[in-house]
């Protein structure tokens, strides 16, 4: 995808009813060739952006080594107090609350008897592949700031990704940057990499997706 091509649907998008609320704008990508049921076709990664858009909510599952730190976050929740919300309504209420949870590495087999049961089936387990497992002496500032720009992209179970890519209130070189970065994420994940790709639309939340086009070259168009 080329940048002229995706900012003609941000800006054909942009021309559709406004709304009374900072709406997302998502980016929809449908895959071809693919056997879900195999590992190897199935995709989660955590893509970093150059443009947040996102505030997000973190709970620290922690040993006293990282208490301290873990002040920054959103809440925490120290080792001895685990059998204190060890139960599946205090479980389900923490999930719905935090966006990542982050787990001191030591204490993991505790994490993963007590959270495992509600956290793993919404994906919310402390993920390795996100940097969420961390040791007794991690900075959780620096782990912060770089979640605060990371989107996971997951394709698990139909070919299908949709993830937002930014807000109404950005820039339109913004959400491009945005986008290509989350594409060619993408597709450098696939085995055939754009041969997966059948078709990539954008929409915003209360929208309906546009295809992003490729433009069909016409005699003065400059090559971009």
């Amino acid at each position: 995808m080329k940048d002229n091509e995706i900012l003609e649907s941000i800006k054909q998008i942009r021309t559709s009813k406004k709304r009374n609320f900072n709406q997302t704008f998502d980016l929809i990508i449908n895959l071809k060739n693919l056997n879900m049921k195999n590992p190897e076709h199935q995709l989660d990664l955590f893509v970093p952006l150059h443009h947040s858009f996102k505030k997000l909510s973190y709970c620290a599952l922690i040993g006293p080594e990282l208490q301290e730190q873990a002040k920054i976050l959103n809440e925490t929740i120290l080792i001895d107090d685990f059998e204190k919300i060890n139960n599946k309504k205090n479980l389900k209420k923490l999930a719905r609350k935090h966006d990542y949870f982050i787990a001191q590495a030591t204490i993991m087999p505790k994490v993963a008897a007590i959270f495992g049961r509600v956290l793993g089936p919404k994906g919310k387990m402390p993920n390795p592949k996100a940097g969420c497992v961390v040791p007794p002496n991690a900075n959780l500032k620096v782990l912060k700031e770089r979640l605060d720009k990371t989107i996971r992209v997951s394709a698990k179970i139909s070919p299908m990704v949709q993830v937002g890519v930014g807000k109404e209130n950005m820039k339109d070189e913004e959400i491009v940057d945005n986008i290509k970065t989350i594409y060619d994420g993408v597709i450098h994940r696939l085995p055939n990499e754009e041969n997966n790709i059948e078709s990539v639309y954008l929409k915003l939340t209360m929208g309906k997706p546009i295809k992003i086009e490729e433009r069909k070259k016409r005699k003065g168009d400059k090559q971009k």
